[in-house]
C-alpha cells in the first residue's frame, strides 16, 4: 500500500540514523516517493549524499541553498506528504516538536504537515524515561501523532534498556498497515452524534452537561480518513472537524438531534452515538428571562427526553451497525452491557468518570469495548485521536463479519 505514496522522512541527530538508510531503501522499494529532511546534527551521523543516492532526490536540510539562495518551502513539503516519519526522533527533536520550537527545517516541516505523523524515538534509557521526555511524548500523542515505541536492548552507551529505535522493517510495516486500512470504510455512510444537548429553561438558561464533543469529532475525522461518507450531528461545541469531508449538522436540543438522526439513519450503514444527550428537559420553556428578585419559580418540572439510541435500535435493519457509548460511575460493565442489550446495539464503548484523564473535557480517554455476547476489550489511557482509531478498527471488524 506504499506504492505511489509521498513520504517525508525526517532524520534527527542520533546514532540510530544509520538505520534510516535501510528504512529509506525499504520505502523506495515498496514504491513510495521519499523526500528526506535532515537536521544539521543528523549530517554528523549519516551523510546527505548517502540519503540522496538512495532516495533519488536532493536532501533538504537548510531553509535555503547558500550558493543560489533557492528557498526550500516547508509548507510545500507539508502539503505534498501523505505521511511523515521522524526516525530517529531524539529527545531534543521530540521536545521541539511538542513545544513548537521551529528552529530547523525538520521542525517547520512537521508543524506544516497536514498528513499523519509517525515518530520513532531513539535515545539512552535514562533520557527515555525522564519526566520531560515522557511528558513530551504524551503531548505528541495528544496532538494525534503516532508514536512507534522504541525497543529494549543494548544501547550506544552499552547500557541495556528501552530506547533502541524500532527496526526499519517494523517501521515500514507500520506505515504499510496504516495505508492499508485507510480505505477500510470506503463506500460506507456513517452517522455520528457528538457533544452535549442544551434543554432551554428560558432565553438565557438551559440544562446541559460538560461534554466537549472531542471524542465524537475524533471519531468523525477518523471515519472520514478511512474513506467513509460521514454525517456528524453535533450539539453545541466550540470545535470543528479536522477532515474537510465531514458534513456537520448543528443542533441544540435532544429532540432536534433525534430528528436529524432519523432523517439520516435509514441511509446509513453505521451509526455511532457518542453524544451526551440530556435525559430530561423542562416541561415548559419560558419566553422571558426569569428574574430572581421578581419571579417565584419554585421548582422546574422535567419531562423525559427521547432515547435516541433506543429509537434507532428499534428501527435498525439487518446489516446496519449501531454503536453506543456508556459513561458510568459505578457497576460500569454491568450497566454498559444492560444498555447495549436493551437498546439493540451491536457494540458499546464504556468509559468511567472514576478514571483520571477519561470522560468530559479531556484530550485523553480510557475505554472498554463491550459486545452482546459479554466479551470485552480493554484499552489503556490514550489520546482521543488514538481512541477513535481503536473504535473505528473495532467497527471495521464488525463490518467484515456482517
Amino acid at each position: 500500500m506504499l506504492k505511489g505514496k509521498h513520504i517525508v522522512l525526517g532524520i534527527s541527530g542520533g546514532i540510530a540514523a544509520y538505520k534510516t538508510a535501510t528504512l529509506l531503501r525499504l520505502l523506495v522499494k515498496a514504491g513510495a516517493e521519499v523526500q528526506v529532511v535532515m537536521t544539521p546534527n543528523a549530517k554528523e551521523f549519516i551523510t546527505p549524499v548517502t540519503m540522496s543516492a538512495l532516495s533519488g532526490k536532493p536532501v533538504v536540510s537548510e531553509f535555503f541553498t547558500a550558493n543560489t539562495g533557492e528557498w526550500h518551502s516547508h509548507v510545500d513539503l507539508g502539503l505534498w506528504a501523505d505521511a511523515m516519519i521522524i526516525a530517529p526522533a531524539t529527545a531534543s527533536t521530540i521536545a521541539k516538536m511538542a513545544n513548537g520550537v521551529a528552529d530547523n527545517m525538520l521542525i517547520t516541516t512537521y508543524l506544516s504537515a497536514k498528513a499523519p505523523v509517525f515518530v520513532a524515538p531513539a535515545m539512552d534509557l535514562d533520557m527515555m524515561r525522564h519526566p520531560s521526555t515522557v511528558r513530551n511524548l504524551e503531548l505528541l500523542r495528544s496532538y494525534g501523532n503516532h508514536i512507534i515505541e522504541p525497543a529494549e536492548g543494548e544501547l550506544a552507551s552499552h547500557l541495556v534498556g528501552k530506547g533502541r529505535m524500532e527496526e526499519p522493517e517494523n517501521i515500514a510495516k507500520v506505515l504499510d498497515s496504516f495505508f492499508d486500512c485507510q480505505q477500510s470504510l470506503k463506500g460506507k455512510k456513517v452517522l455520528i452524534t457528538a457533544g452535549p444537548t442544551y434543554e432551554k429553561i428560558d432565553p438565557v438558561r438551559f440544562i446541559g452537561n460538560y461534554s466537549s464533543g472531542k471524542m465524537g469529532y475524533a471519531i468523525a475525522d477518523c471515519a472520514a480518513a478511512r474513506g467513509a461518507d460521514v454525517t456528524l450531528v453535533s450539539g453545541p461545541v466550540s470545535i470543528k472537524p479536522q477532515h474537510p469531508s465531514v458534513n456537520v449538522i448543528s443542533v441544540e436540543s435532544a429532540k432536534e438531534m433525534l430528528q436529524a438522526c432519523l432523517s439520516h439513519f435509514a441511509e446509513s450503514d453505521i451509526a455511532v452515538m457518542t453524544a451526551a444527550v440530556a435525559d430530561y428537559a423542562p416541561a415548559e420553556v419560558l419566553d422571558r428571562k426569569i428574574k430572581r428578585e421578581k419571579d417565584s419559580l419554585g421548582t422546574i418540572n422535567l419531562v423525559k427526553n427521547p432515547d435516541i439510541a433506543a429509537t434507532l435500535g428499534a428501527e435498525k435493519r439487518p446489516g446496519q451497525l449501531l454503536v453506543g457509548f456508556a459513561l458510568e460511575t459505578d457497576h460500569e460493565f454491568e450497566n454498559a452491557v444492560d444498555k447495549l442489550r436493551r437498546k439493540n446495539l451491536d457494540m458499546i464503548v464504556l468509559n468511567s468518570l472514576r478514571v483520571p484523564g477519561a470522560g468530559f473535557r479531556t484530550d485523553t480517554n480510557q475505554i472498554s469495548i463491550c459486545y452482546p455476547d459479554g466479551n470485552r476489550t480493554d484499552f489503556p489511557l490514550k489520546s482521543k485521536t488514538e481512541v477513535a482509531g481503536d473504535i473505528i478498527d473495532a467497527i471495521t471488524c464488525l463490518c467484515e463479519k456482517a
